[in-house]
């Protein structure tokens, strides 16, 4: 660890407990990758599924001609994300022995492991054994951030390529002002992949711009003007090859950003504006239109989704890592590392916040704080340890044990939510009962998987087979795919239930309510995420409310 990192009050490194707490972090990431290697079929299709799969094709194909099929530079809006994952999971599918959607799960899962162990890696070089294996507990066991990266082929990865670039980026300003080839290669690499995944990895860029004037202004204070600027000189020439380094891996993984050297500007213009037709959604109990949302949509969201502890310890966190970062015992660099660390994990959340753009999808656009989130959690608990154990050894075992059993809650939920677990409320909204009628839930329509194959098996039981001479007719009220890959070529989908044989309905707001027999309920702690029904001789003439989005 840089001598940097030592002077830190929230570091708890003694010799004695750093093997220990790092062999329970590897343990964390095996547990994992053991849970994510037994449960990655469970994850239904969403909403977006289908279409990224085809922009990893078309982008495959990109390259694979030698850039002559040029389809994936126009494919709906999505040349203007990048496609990093869709690629790795394109090549992927066709050499696994799953699926092409079983094996973007798994894609999904790896990518979110690495994820969490840069996570660590952050939180132990800024505070110690202690605070990187809290850091990893914390992330590991936040339902939003476990349940999004088996399923969310943009903003899982995002969150991933954000933990990999401000780790770089810790190491940058560590070692101010010398940069090791190592770090650099690892900053470029982080910029290139997070901008090349979503163009708001631009946010990396201020958060660096910002910690790296916060160093100058502190040493010019202390040294000059000039030696601070010269010092400050050096950094930016030698992030120059990372620079070109970024370019070049975004290019790889966004080939449209690169093609007109303004593209990225263009991306940022259309997403500064709605660029759909403006639907409604729920929010604390009443629909508005996702172009109208309050300011405290996001910190709101946040406050109700996230588990106890984790809401409690990055709050916490925060807090005192600004703090920390006003002392002026501590080397400048050093104040710089904590507030990077906090402009991560919160500039996202103000400007939102302040710029009040259309909001929807609960908290899916803003996986990527969570890691910052986490790693400001996990140097709270450190701090708290080490304050107690400073007075009682029994008074640090205490708060350890209390620290750990708060994860359990999660960890519990999380099970009896599976695979559901980015529809987590946590007990200050009543968990997902307390939200239902409030918030939305399985707004991706992830239950259409287990509701298709009972729907499947109900049929088998009854050794029900499909008209002579047509398709089983189903009406789907949400997304058609995943019912479409899960009943196969047997069935048809439609939005009009007349004349269907079934209805497949999400528990959203927006979608009806049928007196018809229900075949099957998928209904997680109670709660109605999807119903199939026998629609067979009744006349229904929409499958929307009238609230309908």
């Amino acid at each position: 660890m840089a001598s940097v990192s030592s002077s830190s009050t929230l570091a708890v490194s003694e010799p004695t407990t750093t093997p220990l707490f790092d062999r329970l972090a590897l343990a964390v990431l095996v547990g994992v990758a053991a849970i994510a290697v037994m449960t990655f079929r469970d994850y239904g299709l969403g909403w977006d599924d289908y279409t990224h799969s085809e922009y990893g094709e078309l982008l495959v194909a990109l390259y694979g001609s030698g850039f002559a099929d040029r389809r994936a530079l126009s494919f709906v809006n999505l040349y203007m994300y990048g496609g990093g994952f869709d690629i790795v999971a394109t090549l992927a599918a066709k050499v696994a022995p799953f699926t092409l959607f079983e094996t973007r799960r798994l894609v999904g899962a790896l990518v979110g492991l690495i994820g969490l162990i840069a996570t660590w890696r952050i939180g132990r070089r800024i505070g110690g054994a202690l605070a990187g294996l809290a850091a990893l507990v914390l992330l590991a066991t936040c339902p939003l951030y476990i349940g999004h990266m088996f399923m969310n082929a943009k903003d899982a990865p995002f969150a991933a390529a954000m933990a990999i670039l401000l780790l770089a980026l810790v190491r940058v300003l560590e070692t101010y002002p010398r940069i090791a080839p190592t770090t650099g290669i690892l900053t470029g690499s982080g910029f290139g992949l997070s901008i090349g995944s979503r163009v708001m990895g631009g946010f990396g860029v201020v958060d660096l711009a910002g910690a790296l004037a916060l160093v100058a202004v502190l040493e010019a204070r202390l040294e000059g003007l000039r030696p601070a600027a010269a010092r400050l000189g050096r950094v930016v020439l030698s992030l120059l090859p990372a620079a070109f380094l970024a370019c070049a891996i975004m290019a790889l993984v966004w080939p449209w950003s690169v093609i007109d050297p303004f593209n990225p500007f263009r991306a940022v213009a259309y997403f500064s504006h709605f660029f759909e037709k403006p639907w409604r959604e729920l929010f604390a109990g009443e629909l508005i239109a996702v172009t109208d949302m309050p300011r405290s949509y996001v910190p709101t969201l946040f406050a109700l989704q996230l588990p106890e502890n984790f809401l409690v310890l990055a709050l916490a966190g925060t807090v005192g890592t600004l703090l920390a970062a006003c002392r002026r015992d501590l080397a400048a660099n050093r104040r710089a590392v904590m507030v990077l660390v906090v402009l991560a994990a919160t500039l996202p959340i103000v400007v939102t916040v302040l710029a009040r753009p259309a909001m929807y999808n609960g908290t899916r656009h803003f996986v990527f704080v969570l890691p910052p989130l986490a790693v400001l959690g996990g140097l709270a608990s450190a701090w708290l340890i080490e304050a107690l154990r400073q007075r009682s050894d029994r008074l640090a075992a205490a708060a350890a044990i209390a620290l750990l059993a708060g994860t359990t809650l999660p960890i519990v939920d999380m099970a009896r939510l599976h695979p559901y677990e980015y529809t987590y409320f946590n007990r200050l909204a009543g968990g997902v009962a307390g939200a239902r009628g409030r918030y939305m839930l399985d707004y991706w329509g992830l239950s259409f998987k287990q509701a298709a194959q009972g729907l499947s098996a109900w049929l088998a039981e009854r050794h029900e087979s499909k008209p002579s001479d047509r398709r089983w007719k189903l009406a789907v009220c949400g997304p058609h795919r995943s019912p479409q890959v899960e009943l196969g070529p047997d069935f048809e989908t439609t939005w009009d239930p007349r004349g269907a044989d079934f209805a497949l309905m999400l528990g959203e707001f927006y979608c009806q309510t049928f007196d018809a027999p229900i075949l099957v309920e998928i209904a997680p702690e109670g709660v109605v995420y999807a119903r199939v029904y026998d629609i067979r001789g009744r006349s229904f003439t929409s499958l929307l409310t009238t609230s309908a989005p």
